[in-house]
């Protein structure tokens, strides 16, 4: 069936990369797969943790969206699941609708998405300006690592506030209760995770990595063979070697933190049951903000990154739309086994795309690695202190952002500052739902001013009789006022004037552009003249002629 133009087809890129899939890309994609998947354990739990859910709810969530995403989904890639950005997003919605109707609201962003999609929208993400999503991403960076200084620094508070200045107010009031052991380990996590790659990244003329330069030492003193130790240790990811190496000190210590045994008892073993929210559309309709927010960080953060990875990669670009569609059935699933949103996660994919993955099918890898982690190894979790979790999560805090923008604000137009800064600071003091409308209607009114800047009317000669003008640039509701001189000059000359129009660099007209040429011919011809316009171009034309606005004046 044929579909209309205006529709997308439902085409995953699973199908068009399993033709001709070979053995050879089935391994690297399972060693992909396997290694993204012991990535996300420690990553889900701590979105999950910090976004005032249960770790499971993370888990569930990575294998079951992340595992949609791959098999729908229009990138080769892209790993989905639950993301930095929706921390302080989740957590908002949480404190103030509470759980349930966070499942429905993701529920129904999940239908929006993947209305977006199948009505070819995805390419509408691009309008967002790229001064709003860095303002609002360094945003979401600095409440992720404020809302982390409660376990960082083992802070005895029951409760922790949604919004920015509450939070300060309880990480200050109860301050007294800081547990050195806390900070110790979330520190050396953050730390440990920012020294890792570059123990084994080649130093510019050394050849090798710093531990690699230190094996070779050791073995010209010891005779020990470990050149080949580097190559296994390199391949293991920093967050699972902070997560096994702390946990375990923590544990043979016996030092005095929380850990997720403590605070939630524990990851259950088996697999999540089906439970359907309690749907009404008085929720919906009370639901309609956070549902909104949910469904655009989710379409801005996911085509991002897919558009990373199209860059990285090297492999067939991404379909936006299809990619929508697949956020779309993932977010509308997972609430019904009470996971948390998804999107497309940065970090996660470009993990994938450096263990070597080729397809889809790294993705699945990955979820289906994440069930055998979490069905085997599920006690194990009750150990993990959640100042380590909390260091995880301020290093992705970290590399979210993007804080080289702040020291090169001088190089950018005042608008652009504007925008970031704006957004920024709304996110940061209100929430990303204010920040997001705000940002988009002050680019809008920014956007006007500018192209309003860019239209001029010049007068090209006069005479007793007659005066001309050149129209330049686009005469549209923000503009029109340009047309004002004009019309003082007409109503100040004598009787019979001829106004002639060139408007050959006349590039576009709307309503109200044509609107105020109506007034400036029925002042012309109020005094007895003629208005002549010259040299219309094919836009400008069609509007007149719609509005039959041609039939009342001269054309040259």
């Amino acid at each position: 069936m044929n579909l209309p133009a205006y529709l997308a087809p439902f085409r995953p890129r699973i199908l068009s990369a399993l033709r001709g899939y070979t053995r050879e890309r089935f391994s690297k994609d399972l060693g992909a797969g396997m290694t993204v998947g012991i990535v996300a354990l420690p990553l889900a739990m701590a979105f999950a943790i910090a976004s005032g859910l249960s770790p499971q709810a993370g888990i569930w969530t990575a294998i079951i969206a992340g595992g949609l995403i791959a098999l729908l989904g229009g990138s080769a890639v892209q790993i989905g699941g639950p993301a930095g950005a929706f921390i302080v997003i989740v957590y908002g919605i949480v404190e103030q609708y509470g759980l349930p109707n966070l499942l429905i609201a993701t529920a129904c962003a999940g239908v929006l998405l993947f209305l977006l999609g199948f009505l070819k929208m995805g390419t509408l993400v691009r309008y967002v300006p790229v001064s709003i999503v860095v303002g609002f991403t360094n945003g979401i960076a600095v409440l992720i690592a404020l809302s982390q200084l409660k376990d960082l620094l083992g802070l005895q508070i029951a409760k922790m506030p949604a919004d920015f200045f509450s939070q300060i107010k309880a990480l200050a009031t109860n301050i007294d209760s800081f547990n050195a052991s806390a900070l110790g380990l979330g520190v050396a996590c953050f730390l440990g995770l920012v020294l890792w790659p570059k123990l084994f990244v080649p130093r510019p003329g050394a050849g090798n990595g710093l531990a690699a330069r230190l094996i070779k030492r050791v073995q010209v003193v010891e005779g020990l063979q470990l050149v080949g130790a580097t190559r296994v240790v390199s391949r293991v990811p920093g967050p699972v070697v902070a997560l096994i190496t702390l946990t375990a000190f923590a544990w043979l210590l016996g030092l005095p933190v929380e850990t997720i045994g403590s605070r939630f008892g524990g990851i259950p073993r088996s697999l999540p049951a089906f439970a359907l929210p309690d749907f009404s559309w008085d929720t919906v309709r009370l639901l309609l903000p956070p549902t909104l927010t949910i469904a655009v960080l989710g379409a801005v953060e996911s085509l991002l990154c897919a558009r990373v990875a199209d860059q990285m990669s090297g492999l067939p670009k991404h379909d936006p739309n299809q990619e929508l569609m697949a956020q779309g059935v993932a977010n509308f699933v997972v609430p019904f086994f009470g996971g948390m949103p998804a999107t497309g996660t940065i970090a996660r994919t470009v993990t994938n795309l450096r263990a070597g993955a080729t397809s889809p099918v790294a993705g699945l890898v990955h979820s289906l690695m994440l069930v055998g982690v979490v069905l085997i190894a599920a006690p194990l979790a009750v150990h993990v202190p959640l100042a380590v979790l909390a260091g995880l999560l301020l290093h992705v805090a970290w590399n979210m952002g993007e804080w080289r923008e702040f020291a090169h604000l001088h190089q950018y137009s005042n608008h652009y500052r504007l925008l970031m800064l704006g957004t920024f600071f709304l996110t940061v003091v209100f929430d990303l739902t204010v920040a997001l409308q705000v940002g988009m209607l002050l680019a809008c009114v920014l956007f006007v001013q500018r192209m309003s800047s860019l239209f001029q009317v010049v007068e090209t000669g006069r005479t007793d009789d007659s005066i001309h003008f050149q129209l330049y640039g686009s005469l549209f509701f923000g503009a029109v006022a340009k047309i004002d001189p004009v019309l003082s000059v007409v109503e100040s000359a004598p009787q019979g004037l001829l106004v002639r129009l060139d408007a050959q660099s006349l590039q576009s007209l709307d309503a109200s552009g044509l609107d105020v040429l109506g007034q400036l011919h029925k002042a012309i011809v109020l005094r007895g003249g003629r208005l002549v316009i010259s040299g219309l171009n094919a836009q400008p034309r069609a509007v007149m002629a719609r509005a039959g606005f041609l039939a009342k004046v001269e054309e040259l």
